[in-house]
């Protein structure tokens, strides 16, 4: 998601130093301090302007969340989320998806969510997919064994890219959804900007859960 850039961000970020974790490399093992309970913690790599996390935030107060993005601007949208909703179970990171083995210890991450991502159309570009094989091997690390990903999209070539990605890197594809907003089976879905934007144009959106 690129935005305009936004004055005073980077200082409203600081000013909310209980919600966005200024030096992360520092909590690496210890999330559940910084939480102060022992619940599960989800991560959203590029989680935008926050309307996910926080929505599933307030769905699930037992687990705590933790939103990534390293766009300056857009994590201090996400910010703006967080205190509108009144959500304690949130932190925010602005850090890079290929470095979280810089601030997660091994397993130390339940689940994680990629919604939305770049599609990075360009062969050349593939290796900047987020569902790329070494991407893959550093979400592996910090979820615990047969962890999952939980994907969403409009892009159907991102789609059947990453559902490739997960197969051939051995993964599990547990449940796939050619068209989740039509699945009525599916309970409590939490929209994305990105999401809802899509899908009131009539796009089709793609979801899959996928397990190591």
């Amino acid at each position: 998601m690129r935005v305009r850039k936004r004055k005073g961000a980077e200082e409203h970020l600081q000013n909310h130093s209980q919600y966005v974790i200024l030096t992360p490399e520092a909590s690496k093992g210890r999330w559940h301090e910084v939480f102060g309970n022992d619940n599960p913690i989800h991560i959203e790599v590029g989680s935008g302007k926050g309307g996910f996390i926080t929505g599933m935030a307030l769905q699930n107060p037992d687990i705590n969340y933790i939103g990534i993005d390293i766009q300056l601007s857009v994590l201090s949208y996400a910010l703006d989320k967080v205190l509108e909703s009144g959500a304690q179970n949130v932190k925010l990171l602005r850090v890079d998806g290929s470095s979280l083995t810089n601030y997660f210890e091994d397993g130390e991450v339940s689940l994680m969510y990629l919604n939305f991502s770049d599609p990075w159309p360009k062969t050349k570009h593939e290796k900047r997919r987020l569902t790329y094989k070494t991407f893959l091997d550093t979400y592996k690390q910090i979820l615990p064994e047969n962890g999952e990903i939980h994907f969403k999209t409009d892009n159907r070539g991102l789609f059947e890219y990453s559902l490739a990605s997960f197969s051939q890197y051995g993964m599990v594809l547990n449940k796939v959804w050619l068209d989740l907003h039509a699945d009525e089976s599916f309970e409590g879905n939490v929209m994305t900007e990105y999401e809802k934007k899509f899908s009131d144009k009539g796009q089709v959106i793609y979801r899959v859960e996928a397990r190591f």
